[in-house]
């Protein structure tokens, strides 16, 4: 079983390593949905970390449906990823009509190797999953990040179990949103996934008081959810 964490910042890296994880997805702006992290991020994650390294090549927050101008960055942002030695990338093409754009899917896993390719859940907005499924795969995307179309995969169980099966060994299904260490055992059981997703964050308030009334509260990976999430899942 591999675990991933969700990471939105190099603390958060940290404390996901220290918890046992056997990789991360990188990312910032995780109440967003996750968008690409910085430069230095990377590299420090690549660098220091022993844990294996996702980004997520992702320009801004909403649908996933890109103009030019973001395609050319999340190509420059691509190969950033790879010249730094991260592990893998994380990227997801719908077109206007919630189909994969399997010509911008393919484009990006040839620019990304030997880098592995996991398409995120720009696969649970796709209006039919079964042709998505086949689509990625031929594309050459090494997983698939899936909640089974639902919020949560708990909410996508059924779903999740019927992607797993018709997915045949062919590509990964990685099972992510709304998933912890109280409910990941019998979703596992439930769904035969191989891998699975969680950020297992946890609110940090700074304590400092200042003289300009604004949110001094932040989000971030807690190591000993992380634990408690490698056991239950492993």
């Amino acid at each position: 079983m591999i675990v991933e964490i969700c990471a939105n910042s190099v603390q958060s890296a940290i404390n996901a390593e220290k918890g046992g994880a056997d990789r991360i997805e990188l990312c910032q702006n995780l109440n967003e949905g996750g968008t690409t992290p910085s430069y230095a991020a990377i590299k420090y994650c690549v660098e220091k970390l022993s844990l294996k390294t996702m980004v997520l090549v992702r320009p801004r927050p909403g649908d996933f449906c890109y103009n030019e101008a973001e395609y050319e960055a999340i190509k420059e942002d691509v190969l950033m990823c790879k010249n730094l030695g991260a592990h893998g990338v994380v990227v997801g093409f719908l077109d206007k009509n919630l189909d994969i754009d399997t010509k911008r899917t393919a484009e990006i896993v040839k620019l990304a190797r030997p880098m592995e390719v996991t398409f995120h859940r720009a696969f649970d907005r796709c209006r039919d999953w079964h042709t998505a499924l086949e689509q990625i795969i031929e594309c050459g995307c090494d997983r698939i990040l899936t909640s089974g179309q639902r919020k949560t995969a708990p909410e996508g169980i059924d779903n999740l179990r019927e992607i797993q099966r018709l997915a045949a060994g062919r590509i990964k299904i990685l099972a992510g949103s709304g998933v912890n260490s109280q409910n990941v055992a019998d979703l596992i059981h439930a769904t035969g996934v191989g891998e699975v997703h969680s950020s297992c964050k946890h609110t940090i308030e700074n304590m400092h008081k200042t003289n300009i009334e604004e949110s001094s509260r932040y989000i971030e990976t807690d190591s000993e959810e992380v634990g408690r999430f490698v056991a239950a899942a492993k």
